[in-house]
């Protein structure tokens, strides 16, 4: 997947297939890759009804070439991604699961895709509250993409997000705000400063300043968030209703439950309007 602020893969996405794959038909090698890439562009741009159908047709596509064929691995990781967003969690964990189990056979376990697959399972464990088993899969793909490409490259972010995610959680903040900070600093570098990934790592420290009643550190670090996202995902993408939401939660704490209801209702509107959106076959919007 591209890189749009949501901090589930860790960069390596729309793999190509391996020079060692047996081709069994043209026409299936076609069809998965197609689908598999269409549904990464709708879900970049917050279609999710349209790429699920896409990432669904990819992974029947794939199928066929054996059910631990690292092709499916991959479009299970984007499907999980997908339903992770749409908060069908118990499926997500089994796609998880199971693009996990076919990488660590494939590829032994300090592979990246291991390590992506080990980063996006433990975001779910995060929010599931299964905070060892999250902290542990992090340190894991941490390693393993620091060796990869250093401890200053922003492949790494992903997994420091997360990891002080999960240290916010636990209220362990020393932590978590080292980590956050070192993401800033990374992909602001990398990006600028008003890349739709800094707009994420500028989340995370709103919601470690308003866990720890930070409220006048927390609001302007929304505000600019919010901006990004809707300067560079569109107003109507569904990661501005979740920024929206969470900026709605902070003007519930400091009284001012109007401006929160206005906020909350703007949410509800991007989130109405994107059930409302049909898939159709040729990936174009209506």
């Amino acid at each position: 997947m591209n890189r749009f602020g949501i901090d589930k893969l860790l960069g390596w996405n729309l793999q190509r297939p391996e020079k060692g794959h047996t081709r069994e038909t043209m026409s299936n090698e076609n069809t998965w890759q197609g689908e598999n890439e269409r549904g990464a562009r709708l879900y970049q741009h917050g279609r999710y009804a349209e790429a699920e159908q896409a990432f669904r047709t990819a992974l029947q596509e794939a199928e066929h070439f054996g059910p631990t064929d690292t092709r499916v691995a991959l479009v299970l990781n984007n499907l999980a991604s997908l339903c992770h967003n749409q908060r069908k969690l118990a499926e997500a964990e089994a796609l998880y699961q199971r693009a996990l189990a076919i990488r660590r056979q494939a590829y032994g376990p300090q592979h990246p895709l291991v390590a992506q697959s080990l980063n996006n399972l433990a975001s779910l464990y995060r929010e599931l509250g299964k905070y060892q088993e999250a902290e542990e899969f992090l340190q894991h793909a941490l390693a393993i993409a620091e060796a990869l490409v250093g401890p200053h490259h922003w492949r790494i972010t992903n997994c420091l997000n997360n990891l002080a995610a999960v240290y916010t959680a636990q209220t362990r903040y020393a932590e978590a705000t080292a980590l956050f900070q070192r993401s800033l600093t990374i992909r602001q570098r990398y990006f600028g400063a008003n890349d739709p990934t800094v707009a994420t790592t500028l989340c995370g420290l709103a919601e470690l300043a308003l866990a720890q009643g930070q409220h006048a550190e927390a609001e302007p670090l929304f505000r600019r968030a919010l901006a990004i996202r809707e300067e560079q995902l569109g107003v109507d993408h569904p990661a501005v209703a979740v920024l929206l939401e969470k900026y709605a939660a902070l003007l519930r704490e400091t009284a001012r439950a109007a401006e929160a209801v206005a906020v909350e209702a703007r949410a509800q509107t991007i989130r109405a309007r994107q059930l409302q959106i049909t898939p159709r076959g040729d990936g174009e919007q209506g």
